[in-house]
């Protein structure tokens, strides 16, 4: 299964419509994971033309984004990978292990917020914040983030440049 993450799109301030770099790796996904500050619903829509969309709602989403179904957290099942989602996930110090806390038994936990991308793994918890692909504030490149899982473990992650 070919997950792409994405997180922090901001529109239509900063996505107008989805980019071009972003829908290539969009047109092959099996699943699309949003951690949130989508700000709009239309966002969540024109991604479901790529793959089925799993999205958690962010501080700046308008409640088009609730309607359509996005809660605070989720947790599910992709390919037997138990994997939750949160759009902040509080301070980066101690974010690994209070994330593990917040969702035991979870192996995988997708955050947003920071724009900051992130792959760290600790304690049979891996945490992993895809940046933003629009809004790249501090960080060099706008990105996204890219899983591989089978046979329910993650067999790949990769944070990838898009801008």
């Amino acid at each position: 299964m070919k997950i792409v993450v994405l997180s922090d799109t901001h529109a239509p301030r900063r996505w107008r419509s989805c980019p071009p770099r972003v829908a290539g790796h969009l047109r092959s996904a099996d699943v699309i994971l949003h951690a949130g500050d989508v700000c709009t619903a239309a966002v969540l829509g024109e991604l479901s033309a790529f793959a089925p969309v799993h999205a958690v709602l962010g501080n700046n989403d308008d409640p088009g984004v609730a309607a359509w179904g996005a809660p605070e957290t989720l947790e599910l099942d992709l390919a037997g990978l138990s994997v939750a989602m949160i759009h902040d996930s509080g301070p980066s110090a101690g974010r690994l292990a209070r994330l593990r806390r917040r969702f035991p038994g979870t192996a995988l936990v997708v955050f947003g917020h920071s724009h900051i991308p992130l792959d760290q793994s600790a304690g049979g918890v891996r945490i992993f914040n895809p940046g933003s692909p629009t809004d790249r504030r501090r960080q060099p490149h706008g990105t996204i983030g890219l899983l591989t899982v089978s046979d329910g473990r993650l067999r790949q992650a990769s944070i990838v440049p898009v801008t």
